[in-house]
């Protein structure tokens, strides 16, 4: 099969490229495609860049790439692909390139792999009550009665609730096939036999609440499902029980989900808040019962090979005439991240 180079320009934020673009990603991305590595538009707004922008066929883009608005396009007139190293397209991605039938492809599937490997972790540790023991342990400093305190301890045979199955919430699933829990899935868009295919019982999201041990969010967001965990859901969740999001804020109503951690009913591991961060004095940083990471679930350090690999495979069946394995089609943006 006659392979090409497509004429390529590298569209990330400031300092972004020297992160994704590393090493032997490097070394195949110019084997792939006609691309100056060095050169990396965070505007398209320079001399240079216009002009590598008029010559472009195929953008490579990640975090921090300008809007692609109809006034850059009509500086890139020979413009037939958007390949981006990262997850959402909707920050750079417009109307005005489905309009010029521009096919794009992420690296989304990539990027959920670590996020669900945290989502995991943090299923098993809920459920261990590891976070609140440690936790003990440093404070008195002496072995007490564990299990004894906390007889429902342990992973087997518990309940984990999945609100969504996105990639992330499909990969999760996935995982949890090897350990002994059931797992629940609300979705409205998965019914019975595909939700088996994932291992889950797909159920309403007010059942899963009132049932799981752990719930765990993976769910868009998009105007259907801002709170969609409201204060009545959370009020439905069992006491002692775990929510984990490692999605967007604006799914969980985040005051209602601040008061009953307050009340020390309910649990949290949050990778997002609204804002991120969150100001010096929120109460969440000194709950016992809550677990804050600066959303660092995503593709960090030598994860942002997985999602830079992804990318240049996406660019070379490009090169090849070859269909993209990760292609996004705009209908599919109404419901994902």
């Amino acid at each position: 099969m006659h392979q090409q180079r497509p004429q390529t320009l590298v569209a990330m934020g400031h300092g972004i490229a020297e992160r994704v673009l590393t090493g032997a990603v490097v070394d195949r991305l110019v084997e792939v495609a006609d691309v100056d590595p060095a050169l990396v538009a965070s505007d398209f707004d320079t001399h240079q860049v216009r002009k590598a922008l008029a010559r472009a066929e195929v953008l490579l883009t990640s975090w921090g790439c300008p809007p692609l608005t109809e006034e850059v396009l009509s500086e890139a007139p020979r413009l037939r692909a958007v390949v981006h190293a990262a997850g959402t397209v909707k920050m750079h991605v417009t109307d005005a390139c489905w309009d010029r039938g521009i096919r794009v492809s992420s690296a989304a599937t990539a990027n959920a792999m670590p996020v669900a490997e945290y989502t995991v972790a943090a299923v098993l540790w809920a459920n261990k009550r590891v976070l609140e023991i440690g936790a003990e342990y440093q404070r008195s400093r002496t072995f007490i009665d564990w299990g004894g305190a906390n007889p429902d301890l342990g992973n087997y045979g518990k309940t984990v609730g999945v609100v969504g199955a996105s990639r992330v919430g499909r990969r999760v699933m996935e995982l949890l096939r090897h350990f002994d829990l059931r797992v629940l899935l609300a979705d409205p868009y998965v019914h019975g036999e595909e939700g088996a295919a994932y291992g889950a019982s797909v159920v309403p999201l007010d059942e899963l609440l009132a049932a799981s041990d752990v719930v765990s969010v993976h769910a868009p967001d998009i105007p259907s499902t801002r709170h969609l965990i409201d204060a009545d859901g959370l009020a439905g969740m069992r006491d002692g029980s775990v929510l984990i999001n490692t999605a967007r804020p604006a799914v969980i109503d985040q005051q209602a989900l601040t008061n009953e951690l307050v009340s020390g009913r309910l649990s949290a591991i949050l990778d997002v808040t609204s804002p991120e961060p969150l100001p010096p004095d929120s109460i969440l940083y000194d709950l016992p019962n809550v677990f804050l990471t600066p959303h660092v679930a995503g593709s960090l350090g030598g994860e942002l090979a997985r999602i830079a690999e992804t990318a240049v495979d996406e660019l070379e069946r490009y090169s090849l005439g070859l269909p993209f394995v990760h292609e996004v089609k705009p209908e599919e943006l109404e419901r994902s991240a």
